[in-house]
């Protein structure tokens, strides 16, 4: 009798078929051959759609995306390298530097918020049930800030901090993956009616406006069709330099791991960490030489394909009833990451930020640079790169900042 644990799908190249299947009948049906599918995707985004089908898959048993590596490693170490690169090179780094220290302040009340969040939440359930934060939750927690302020690297690193229990931390892992893959979704739902709530909350969306305007206007400028050579030279430049990324990330690693002692804290002992840096800059470098004009070609476009694989990767790893067995556990995420929002929407109605700081003032923190330049490209693609900054913001900071955090939680737990 086959283990009901096992998923109807194991062999990784029928994964991968299968997903590819997914987004290109996903798209087919966006495209409106019928008058229903045109009204259905008015309400729902083609985006969002990419992210919960494979959801569903790993949920009903389809595949299991924890196993798989069809996200890691190749949408995770391959595909976003690659869509950075792609997408960075088009980039128009002055005009994203006018996006000025509004969006600076809405990021950095996002990180304010989910080390409140952590307090508020705990305190809340010593009170209404106790259970929830008992024994060695609040470290449980910790590791968690560290993912939410940080990414996967920094969550880590405070599980060796504070020898978070292997149960412990097993659990939060899923409330991680579970409740950021919630709000994501809700994020990625919200940027399809960006411009509708911007009007009615009258947010100052000039710069951004600019950005997006200016970008469009260079497509426009250089468009052209691409031929077989401009394709080959897109999947060369991306790929051959989310190669060297690779190559360099492990022994630049290894070298701050041996002689820089604070390293670990801003997460530069982690090879991923440099591979998303080195990718960002090296498109930001090609920015500045005739390879931008690859963008004529359809760079973005590419770029954005990838993309569209990696937030597929991603859905397919959260399991929508994983939370069933430890509700109040979810309860208290739940808690915090509205405290989290709260914290967000006072930032961004004070100082008049358009959706897109608030969204990605969010996603920059709970998702860093693997998931917060698709919550970006969902607005515009050419604002992918900002997403991509503010995630190695997270990365810097997350450990030190979650550290903080723990401190207080265990100081709130008696320990």
């Amino acid at each position: 009798m086959q283990d009901i644990t096992t998923p109807l799908i194991t062999n990784d190249i029928v994964v991968f078929g299968l997903i590819a299947a997914t987004l290109g009948l996903i798209f087919w049906a966006a495209s409106g051959p019928t008058p229903f599918l045109q009204r259905f995707f008015k309400i729902v985004p083609t985006l969002l759609l990419c992210y919960f089908m494979p959801a569903i898959y790993n949920t009903a048993g389809v595949l299991d995306g924890t196993v798989t590596k069809v996200y890691n490693p190749i949408a995770r170490d391959v595909l976003l390298p690659g869509a950075l690169v792609l997408l960075t090179l088009s980039i128009d780094l002055p005009a994203i530097f006018k996006l000025g220290p509004k969006l600076l302040i809405v990021f950095c009340a996002g990180t304010f918020g989910i080390m409140a969040g952590a307090v508020v939440s705990f305190l809340l359930f010593s009170w209404i049930h106790p259970e929830t934060v008992a024994g060695d939750t609040w470290a449980g927690m910790a590791a968690l800030s560290g993912s939410w302020i940080g990414g996967g690297a920094n969550m880590v690193a405070i599980r060796e901090v504070f020898q978070v229990d292997a149960t412990t931390f097993g659990q939060f892992a899923v409330v991680d993956v579970a409740v950021a893959s919630l709000w994501m979704a809700v994020l990625l739902f919200l940027a399809g009616r960006a411009r509708e709530i911007d009007a009615r909350s009258g947010a100052d969306t000039r710069a951004l406006d600019e950005l997006t305007a200016h970008v469009e206007a260079y497509q426009a400028q250089h468009a052209r069709i691409p031929t077989l050579t401009d394709l080959m030279l897109i999947v060369g430049v991306g790929f051959g330099f989310v190669g060297l990324a690779h190559a360099l990330a492990v022994p630049i690693a290894n070298w701050f791991a041996a002689n820089v002692s604070w390293a670990s804290q801003f997460s530069l002992t982690s090879s991923y960490v440099w591979v998303v840096v080195l990718s960002t800059t090296f498109g930001l470098i090609l920015s500045f030489t005739r390879a931008r004009r690859l963008e004529g070609a359809g760079a973005s476009r590419v770029g954005t394909l990838l993309l569209y694989f990696l937030i597929a990767c991603i859905g397919m790893q959260m399991d929508l009833l994983s939370l069933l067995d430890r509700p109040w556990l979810f309860g208290l995420a739940v808690v915090w990451m509205l405290t989290h929002i709260t914290c967000l929407w006072i930032a961004a109605k004070l100082t008049r930020a358009p959706l897109f700081y608030f969204a990605i003032g969010s996603q920059g923190n709970i998702g860093a640079a693997a998931s917060a330049p698709v919550v970006a490209a969902a607005f515009h693609p050419s604002l992918a790169p900002v997403g991509v900054l503010l995630g190695t913001v997270g990365y810097a900071t997350g450990t030190y900042l979650a550290y903080i955090t723990g401190i207080t939680l265990r100081a709130l737990a008696g320990g």
